[in-house]
């Protein structure tokens, strides 16, 4: 996972809601255990057309929307099967952030262990984001905020160990790996008594 504190992007926005991890990922992409190499089955069966051509109407396939690291999307996004295959395919997209009125829990989770911040703001906030996918929005992860270029400030809910591993970029293992030292300290005075 990569750190991050801090991003500054344009969006893309998916106007649907109920947004599925099967249209995220479809099932039969799971078979793997890499992550690398996810992102072009990223929504596989909305951005090729039967032919296996880019589907030119589908918003990643947009030229404009090339490189934008925040995806604004209707409600209850990531909702079905738990699959770490779906957090794993959009930030291989090059995805950081989700932001949208619900996420589903399981996805909300499994994105946070991946490195790919899941962002809950109001429904009218996001309709209104949504307007304008033009603006560079500041997603800032240790103040847990969202900022638009015209100043507004829109807080968002992300427990403490959530931000600091994202901030980190580790899992809860990787968390733990890297306080080794300290958990041995504590071992062997533990231990020496």
């Amino acid at each position: 996972m990569t750190a991050f504190a801090a991003l500054t992007s344009r969006s893309v926005v998916l106007r649907q809601s109920n947004i599925d991890t099967d249209q995220i990922i479809p099932a039969r992409f799971l078979s793997t255990t890499e992550r690398a190499g996810l992102g072009k089955h990223a929504f596989n069966d909305w951005r090729w057309q039967a032919d296996g051509s880019p589907n030119p109407d589908f918003a990643f396939n947009r030229p404009e929307n090339a490189g934008r690291a925040i995806l604004l999307a209707g409600a209850n996004f990531g909702c079905g099967s738990s699959r770490e295959h779906a957090p794993w395919a959009l930030t291989d997209l090059g995805l950081r952030a989700i932001v949208s009125s619900e996420i589903a829990d399981i996805f909300r989770n499994n994105s946070l262990k991946n490195g790919l911040l899941p962002i809950v703001l109001d429904e009218a906030i996001v309709q209104s984001l949504m307007q304008r996918p033009d603006d560079e929005l500041t997603v800032d992860i240790a103040a847990r905020e969202l900022r638009t270029p015209a100043g507004d400030v829109h807080p968002f809910p992300l427990d403490a160990f959530a931000r600091t591993c994202l901030m980190e970029g580790v899992d809860e293992l990787g968390y733990l790996l890297l306080r080794d030292p300290q958990i041995t300290k504590y071992e062997e005075r533990f231990h020496a008594s």
